[in-house]
């Protein structure tokens, strides 16, 4: 257990923390390539598509053949991805390799993949712990590569620091080696086919208003992510304000995700994920009623580090605690899509919406809005796990 905590916890470092820190590209791409921002923002909308689209796949391939391969394939995808996006000189090539590229990337390197086999190689008992374990590397990864990426910018300009990423997304490959599991682990349990147990899960009341919650999840997250850097610099704030924002996010969100899949081991997980949907929305609105200084931002940021990502232990832990561990890569993958389409929408309607109006506060609130709706139809989730009939072996 130890080996797949500490190289899937690696993994999920280097893949998110690389992917945190793309707001930060957005202005010095733009001003070279004289791209305007929704060019930026739908490349990246895509990459947020791509990657909840191809998360189903590349599950069910972890889940069928084991996560070692699709971590090999995705660590390649990712440098590939990241070089190529240094490269591109038409909007047109920056969507096939910033957006679908990396999208594809992250699907085959992220929390979907590390959590199968956390979920294969832990106790049931442990499970939600070791998940914020693992999502609480994330967010230090976002905390310690931000500034990272933010001085390599300065340093040696956004396209060698893109170069330099591309080297540390390699660096996945040998982290993969102890996430190898014996084929005998991935035929353990109860035995279902791939279509059973996707019929099974979207016949499910509860497995759809995750889904739902996921999306909003998508939403917010990502929309504050990539233009949050811009917004702050549009009201008159330093980037060095932004950087310290999103590193504020990473560094809070290792407590947020860890207290959220401690928790999960003691209470209902549903509670747990309205309770952050709800508080969201109460920061976001606090957030846009005072004045804007960095004191504001540097607060708003720490209080939404702690509700970042601790939406994904408990949800995943749900899904394994419903439906159990045999595909839990595939289906975390799909509720993972739901995710990917409110990213998609979030960060490009902030691009959209900001190019047509010169503000991005038609966004905000509808985050505000989404949020509420997340807390709402968490509430009714059931997490006991699903009856199903007994079928006799080989059947």
């Amino acid at each position: 257990m130890t080996q797949v905590l500490l190289c899937g916890a690696a993994i999920v470092t280097l893949s998110m923390g690389i992917r945190h820190g793309f707001g930060l590209w957005l202005q010095p791409i733009t001003m070279e390539r004289g791209w305007t921002r929704e060019t930026f923002a739908f490349a990246l909308a895509v990459q947020n598509l791509a990657w909840g689209l191809a998360g189903p796949l590349a599950g069910g391939l972890a889940d069928r053949f084991g996560a070692f391969r699709v971590l090999i394939v995705g660590s390649l995808l990712y440098a590939l991805g990241l070089v190529l996006m240094a490269v591109s000189t038409s909007g047109l090539a920056f969507t096939g390799s910033a957006g679908l590229l990396l999208g594809m990337a992250q699907s085959g390197t992220t929390y979907a993949i590390v959590y199968g086999v956390i979920g294969r190689n832990v106790d049931a008992s442990k499970r939600s712990w070791a998940m914020g374990v693992a999502a609480a590397a994330g967010s230090f990864g976002q905390f310690l590569m931000v500034p990272v990426e933010n001085w390599l910018i300065g340093g040696i300009g956004w396209q060698s620091a893109l170069f330099v990423l591309g080297c540390l997304a390699l660096a996945i490959m040998p982290l993969a080696f102890g996430l190898r599991e014996p084929e005998r682990a991935a035929a353990t349990g109860h035995q279902q086919s791939v279509g059973a147990a996707l019929r099974e899960a979207f016949g499910y009341p509860s497995f759809r208003l995750l889904m739902a919650g996921y999306f909003v999840c998508g939403f917010q997250v990502v929309f504050i992510g990539v233009h949050m850097p811009s917004y702050l610099k549009d009201h008159g704030l330093t980037p060095d304000v932004a950087t310290t924002a999103l590193a504020l996010i990473g560094l809070f969100n290792v407590v947020g995700t860890y207290a959220a899949g401690s928790l999960g081991q003691r209470m209902q997980k549903k509670y747990i994920l309205s309770a952050i949907y709800a508080l969201r929305s109460v920061a976001i609105v606090v957030f846009l009623s005072v004045p804007l200084t960095p004191w504001s931002v540097y607060i708003f940021s720490s209080v939404m580090g702690v509700l970042w990502l601790s939406t994904v232990p408990p949800t995943n832990a749900v899904v394994a605690q419903i439906f159990g561990v045999q595909y839990l890569s595939m289906l975390g993958g799909f509720v993972f899509l739901s995710h990917q389409i409110g990213s998609f929408l979030g960060v490009w309607l902030g691009g959209k919406l900001y190019d047509s109006t010169g503000s991005y506060d038609v966004v905000w609130w509808i985050a505000v809005a989404l949020g509420v709706f997340a807390a709402l139809i968490n509430l009714p989730v059931k997490e006991r796990a699903i009856e199903r009939p007994l079928v006799p072996a080989g059947a």
